[in-house]
């Protein structure tokens, strides 16, 4: 009997060459297992009379229905289709070396089923892509392929599209693409493969973007075992900012011209593109903005600062640190000796010019000096720390107050508060203890609160941190305090840059975030978002103060967008604000204006928090007025003041949870899968439709459209249009305040004409201030395309890889089998 026959279409979804700034209009997508399908089942050997072309498969919802050949005497047996192919690891290595960027992507394929796969590659390319150096090795056996011009590669797309009924690859349709062919992939057996490529990356102004897309939501079934990707950095011009706004990375510079940037996952289905961001320039304060707006809607806008390695050394400011420790019965034991050794990490690593001072208070205040005291000190110091016991009671308001009666109002202070309980002597009341606070210590004075373990008072804490521009951490159970309060002063032991303001020259801004703006510490960086009336060319001026001298810094003919730009901006602002919003209705008392404004912003922009779940629950109508307003109810019972517990496990979680969104690096994005993020609109799942957030049903009407119609496919000609078509055989997308719908039930327009596809926020890629050589040519031969022939009968399923999109077409049993 002749072996069954399938045939693997992987769609590498890696841009495989991004050139520009803005790189490719339409986000491509990698890695993982998208849909389930059966392989013809064969019996034990005996010939055709033993093949059952399909059992009954148990399929998932939307799939089409399958052909059931009953065999007598048995009935068809029931059969559950296997995910054929799981991506185990999936590791990304990239060097960006003068705006020359090389990428190899490592992964291992699992092969899951008792059949022998035959497996076809295609790469689709990105639009204004510059491909140099691309190969393909699989076990080490580099193989070779063809480019496919954008007709043939379309024909592929489409054919898949049609016959499979899943539109998730019409983000490819109109791209060139790269094909080779893999054979054989044995049953039971794992796969390595490696593409390398390599593409130029342009400049705007000194800022340069990467884009790796790791997007796999409409592709992915299965977690993926393990993700890594690791950039390595380098620039002639020196390095300033290094920015990701999708993932949370961990940096490391090395010198003034290198950094390595990671970012390591594992157990995860990746739903968003890796995106890395990094300036180059010689100036001692780096300042790049990027903005984004869309049609009359106010904009949006990201400002990154940081300062380069030279500036961080001439430019240290001055500054006095005062330690002021929690010496009470409740310390007894670890908790204690932890915080010795935090106090003496913050001696060890006082700069030659600072000063300090150490508070010890329980029920009463010992100081270790009437004053600050110089560096040269520190050794005494050491000894009084060494010496502390832990009795007595807890006196935070005189604690703050002897703090305060001895901080020097004319040098930057940096005051560490460290407590582990509530108030118990003294005055204990949290409003009067604020007050008191208020009217004591200095404005120079930035105040650090550190609550160790639960039974601490987190609104008072968060207050104090809030109104003196500094920040409150807190120490769980299972952590160190030394541990936590060392990583933070070595944060800030390096100020360069204190009372930090923005001049916008001639753009109105608003709704800036983080209000107010934070010092500016070395090694560190400030990511400032906020909104914009209407855009334009202006210069933009960083001020503040270096040991009490007035400094500036300009960014000269920066663009504020009119229309277009990134499009990720949008979210961080909402996530920051709803953070803001959140944390000022706690600490402040509720307001029903701030609640309204969180329902409004979570639903726009498909913000899922635990107070903003609404959203992924189909019970709750939040795409109407009326269903917003109930939201706004709910919400403002659950975080009214008098709901929230002020201290316990649940208040600091609270307190946690708020200050990850008001001080967020990246856009939030949930892990429910009823929501999905496409550009900047949010969709959420209503009724088996993927719905724009935007889309209000008691006030809008929708025009219907076929899926797999003609007139489907020239709305799908628009890339922007594209993107929001490729979530789903049924979409309701806002489009320039039309609501259109896509069908599945015969219900939409089919041959009439498509709608006039208006680009939305269409995005115009800047002119590279500078554009390193080219790199080497392709390095693939061309054998003959892939022929789109019977054999692409019956169903496909979506396996990814990397930046590879797996489609998985089963041919059906050869017609001698039947």
């Amino acid at each position: 009997m002749n072996k069954t026959s399938v045939r693997l279409i992987p769609i590498i979804a890696a841009t495989l060459a991004l050139c520009s700034l803005w790189l490719v209009s339409t986000p491509v997508h990698a890695d993982g297992l998208v849909a389930v399908v059966c392989p013809p089942v064969i019996l034990p050997p005996g010939g055709p009379a033993d093949v059952k072309p399909w059992a009954t498969p148990v399929m998932p919802p939307g799939a089409p229905p399958v052909r059931i050949t009953p065999q007598p005497p048995a009935p068809p047996r029931p059969f559950t289709c296997p995910n054929y192919l799981s991506v185990k690891n999936h590791d990304v290595t990239v060097t960006i070396d003068n705006q020359i960027a090389r990428t190899r992507i490592d992964e291992t394929f699992l092969n899951d089923s008792g059949y022998e796969l035959e497996g076809t590659y295609i790469f689709p390319l990105p639009d204004d892509a510059t491909i140099g150096g691309l190969s393909m090795w699989v076990d080490g056996k580099k193989l070779e392929g063809r480019v496919l011009e954008r007709n043939q590669a379309r024909q592929i797309y489409e054919e898949i599209v049609r016959r499979q009924r899943d539109p998730a690859l019409l983000e490819y349709v109109g791209r060139n693409a790269f094909q080779a062919s893999i054979f054989p992939i044995p049953p039971q057996s794992v796969k390595r493969i490696r593409i390398e490529y390599s593409q130029v990356l342009a400049a705007d102004n000194g800022l340069v973007r990467y884009v790796y897309p790791l997007d796999t939501t409409k592709f992915s079934l299965k977690p993926l075992a393990s993700v890594s990707i690791n950039v390595m950095v380098h620039s002639d011009n020196g390095l300033k900012a290094i920015y990701s706004p999708s993932h949370d990375v961990s940096i490391v510079r090395q010198g003034t011209q290198s950094a390595q940037v990671g970012f390591e996952a594992s157990n995860v289905r990746p739903d968003r593109d890796f995106v890395l961001y990094y300036s180059m320039s010689q100036e001692g304060m780096g300042l790049n903005l990027l903005s984004y707006q869309s049609g009359v809607e106010d904009g949006f806008f990201a400002l990154l600062v940081s300062p380069n390695s030279e500036l961080q050394t001439t430019r240290v400011v001055d500054k006095d640190v005062l330690l002021v420790l929690d010496v009470s019965g409740s310390m007894q034991g670890a908790k204690i000796e932890q915080a010795k050794r935090a106090l003496n990490y913050v001696l060890d690593h006082l700069n030659a010019s600072d000063r300090f001072n150490i508070i010890a208070f329980s029920t009463g205040t010992s100081s270790f000096a009437s004053s600050p005291r110089p560096v040269s000190e520190r050794d005494a110091a050491k000894q009084f720390v060494n010496g502390l016991k832990a009795e007595g009671s807890t006196d935070i308001n005189r604690a703050l107050l002897e703090a305060a009666s001895v901080a020097d109002a004319k040098r930057p202070t940096l005051l560490v508060f460290l407590t582990d309980g509530l108030a118990t002597a003294g005055e204990v009341n949290s409003d009067r203890i604020l007050a008191n606070a208020i009217g004591a210590v200095p404005p120079n004075v930035r105040l650090f609160t550190f609550g160790v373990g639960d039974d601490v008072n987190t609104v008072l804490l968060d207050s104090l941190a809030e109104r003196f521009r500094g920040a409150s951490g807190y120490i769980r159970p299972n952590e160190k305090i030394d541990e936590i309060v060392s990583a933070f002063y070595a944060k800030t032991s390096l100020p360069l840059l204190t009372d930090v303001a923005m001049n916008w020259g001639g753009i109105t801004v608003g709704d800036v975030y983080p209000y107010p703006l934070p010092d500016l510490f070395a090694g560190g960086q400030l990511v400032v978002v906020g909104r914009y009336r209407a855009g334009g060319s202006t210069t933009l001026t960083l001020e503040g103060n270096v040991n009490g001298s007035p400094q500036s810094f300009r960014l000269p003919n920066v663009t504020f967008q009119r229309n277009g730009g990134d499009d990720w901006i949008p979210r961080l602002w909402a996530t920051r604000k709803i953070g803001y919003l959140l944390n000022q209705v706690r600490l402040n008392g509720e307001s029903r204006e701030a609640v309204d404004e969180i329902v409004s912003l979570a639903t726009r922009y498909g913000i899922v928090t635990p107070y903003t779940s609404f959203l992924v629950d189909e019970r709750q109508d939040v795409l109407s007025a009326a269903g917003r307003g109930g939201a706004a109810q709910a919400l403002e019972k659950s975080i009214a003041p008098s709901a929230m517990p002020t201290s316990g496990a649940a208040a600091v979680q609270h307190s946690q949870q708020q200050s990850q969104l008001q001080n967020a690096g990246t856009a939030h994005f949930s892990d429910s899968e009823g929501i999905k993020w496409v550009a900047d609109k949010a969709f959420i799942l209503r009724n088996g439709t993927w719905t724009d957030t935007q889309f209000d049903p008691t006030k809008m009407k929708t025009t219907k459209v076929e899926f797999g119609s003609e007139a489907y496919y020239a709305m799908a000609d628009n890339a922007d249009w594209a993107r929001f078509l490729a979530l789903g055989t049924r979409v309701i997308v806002v489009i320039n305040g039309t609501a259109y719908a896509t069908t599945d039930d015969g219900s939409g327009a089919t041959s009439s004409a498509a709608p006039t596809a208006v680009p939305i926020a269409p995005t115009v890629d800047p002119q590279p201030s500078s554009t390193p050589a080219s790199a080497p040519a392709a390095e693939i031969a061309s054998p003959a395309p892939i022929p789109l022939g019977d054999d692409w009968k019956n169903r496909a399923a979506m396996v990814g890889g990397g930046t590879l999109v797996l489609a998985l077409v089963l041919a059906a049993v050869r017609q001698a089998l039947w």
